[in-house]
């Protein structure tokens, strides 16, 4: 709740705080407003936030025009897309803690009245909303939009961020030259923002408007487009609409708007990430991961694949997505089941933002379909259990070829990503391979990095459809072929992951949430006797981090030593 009263600062016990205020050039007029932070992630090394800057200025004019004070500060930002490759990609999950500690922290110390959050891209929005459950003041989050797609090529209608990844894959198969790919690298990012394709970043971006917690019709406005900048302003406004009402971030963020999120998602394929960040963000409501995963589970029976985006199409971007209605357009389709009198930022409930939006575009009815005329009737994404994941893991249907929705192969073990992509890019891994790749969850990467790279060459190779890949690492919202991550316990727990071997028989069944290892209680009873493990060497963050991170079955959030399975 709000701890103290709008002005405060002019009373004389905060002489203090008033003269320290002034020396950034704030006046008397000033304090007597609310203070509204704005958490700006803005930096010159992500293309989802280099828009950020302008975005926050224009959040500043509808602060100020609705009559608060703005005062804007800065958060980190990784990029995976930068980030990946090395060892680089071990701090972006981690990096989430970090923002949402930061956030928290710039809040309480300077004891904002209110907050827009303003981010784009995979950790940076969860933990956006993780220090918004923190603190429970008045909230609302922008993010900076997506990408404009690159022109056509190879056959393709359009080309984006990750098509490059494939067009490796290809060279390394003989059917481009290294020109080529070369090439594409300069023409499939013709703009800023965060990625033309349905990723992590633009799903968690997604997911906030679905939660309620930004403005109907805003999160998949392209960075680009001047409704952007409009959208920005009428944040600013709407913060202080929350204030005056004392509307704050957990009226918003209830377990009825998480079960709308989750519906959302699986009617769209968003990121098998969207899962740990829904469980982090119960984690700061003192809601239990397991039921979280269980919603997942329960809606995931109801709820089939409405939408479809690249990769889950080839013809569809994020833009082709706005301009068909965006989330409100896929949250009419579910409407009989969404929790409608969730509240949200308008300070009208979630049944009365239906009834009042309206898309400025034709609706697309081959991209957005109805219930009784899904794409596909498994949902987007699918909670898997079985004797190889015990605490579960996340696969993703709407990524996945129907003829390999249900696949049997011969185990090809690594102990970590690069080992695992050297031998992709060796031409060693043959048809009917499931490959497995392990200590690189939360806390044996540590990080757990994505493994979107060594499913991206599998494509260009054209091995995408007679190959599977299981991990106790995560993967980007990008891929497409037979894979589960997230799998728990992890190698480094100690999880079965770390038991398989060389040959073994493993079976990936989607259509029924099943991933099974052909191995007997008995034989990996005897492999368990036999395992051991030692912790990669390690300092700073990453060291507290290693040490400290809950699975990813319970959000990969950083508990307290020695209470790793307990929640608020």
């Amino acid at each position: 709740m709000i701890d103290h009263d709008i002005g405060m600062f002019l009373e004389p016990e905060y002489i203090t705080s008033r003269l320290t205020y002034k020396g950034c050039g704030v006046s008397d007029d000033d304090l007597s407003r609310p203070i509204i932070g704005i958490a700006n992630s803005f930096n010159e090394m992500v293309p989802g936030h280099t828009n950020l800057r302008q975005l926050a200025q224009y959040v500043k004019y509808g602060v100020y025009r609705a009559g608060g004070t703005p005062l804007e500060f800065g958060t980190v930002a990784v990029c995976d897309g930068i980030a990946t490759g090395h060892y680089g990609n071990n701090y972006a999950l981690p990096s989430r803690e970090n923002i949402a500690d930061s956030v928290e922290i710039e809040a309480k110390a300077h004891r904002l009245d209110g907050l827009v959050l303003l981010a784009s891209c995979d950790k940076i929005v969860p933990a956006m909303m993780m220090a918004a459950a923190r603190l429970d003041i008045p909230c609302i989050f922008i993010n900076g939009g997506c990408m404009l797609s690159g022109p056509a090529y190879n056959g393709l209608p359009k080309t984006d961020a990750t098509f490059p990844a494939e067009a490796l894959g290809m060279y390394q198969a003989g059917k481009m030259t290294m020109t080529e790919v070369d090439n594409l690298t300069s023409i499939c990012v013709p703009t800023c923002g965060s990625g033309q394709f349905y990723g992590t970043a633009n799903t968690m971006s997604c997911m906030t408007e679905a939660l309620g917690m930004c403005l109907p019709g805003t999160s998949a406005i392209p960075a680009v487009y001047a409704e952007r900048l409009r959208a920005a302003v009428r944040t600013g406004e709407k913060i202080m609409e929350l204030v005056n009402k004392k509307i704050t971030a957990r009226q918003i963020l209830t377990m009825d708007a998480i079960e709308n999120a989750i519906m959302f998602m699986l009617a769209t394929g968003g990121s098998t990430n969207c899962v740990i960040h829904t469980c982090a963000l119960g984690h700061e409501l003192g809601i239990p991961s397991e039921r979280i995963i269980e919603a997942f589970e329960k809606y995931g029976k109801m709820i089939p694949l409405l939408a479809t985006i690249y990769p889950a199409s080839r013809k569809y971007d994020m833009e082709d997505f706005y301009r068909a209605g965006g989330v409100h357009a896929v949250m009419k389709e579910l409407r009989q089941d969404l929790h409608l009198d969730a509240m949200t930022v308008t300070g009208n409930t979630v049944g009365e933002n239906l009834d009042s939006f309206k898309n400025q575009y034709p609706d697309n009815p081959d991209m957005i379909r109805s219930m009784d005329n899904p794409h596909s009737t498994l949902p987007g994404l699918a909670i898997m259990r079985g004797n190889l994941a015990p605490d579960t893991g996340v696969a993703k249907p709407a990524g996945i070829a129907p003829e390999v929705r249900c696949f049997t192969g011969t185990a090809v073990c690594f102990d970590g990503e690069p080992a695992c992509l050297e031998a992709i890019s060796a031409r060693k891994i043959k048809p009917g391979d499931v490959i497995v790749v392990r200590y690189e969850g939360p806390k044996g990467g540590p990080g757990m990095k994505e493994m979107f790279r060594a499913m991206k060459l599998l494509h260009g190779q054209g091995l995408d459809k007679s190959t599977a890949l299981v991990t106790d690492g995560r993967f980007s919202g990008t891929n497409n072929g037979c894979f589960v991550g997230h799998i728990s316990p992890e190698a480094a727990e100690g999880g079965p992951i770390a038991l398989v071997k060389d040959g073994d028989k493993i079976t990936l069944d989607v259509t029924n949430n099943k991933l099974e290892l052909h191995v007997s209680e008995e034989e990996l009873a005897r492999r368990r006797a036999e395992w051991s493990y030692v912790p990669k060497p390690m300092e700073g963050y990453m060291k507290r981090y290693s040490m400290m991170a809950s699975s990813a079955a319970k959000g990969a959030v950083l508990m307290q030593r020695g209470s790793d399975n307990v929640e608020k």
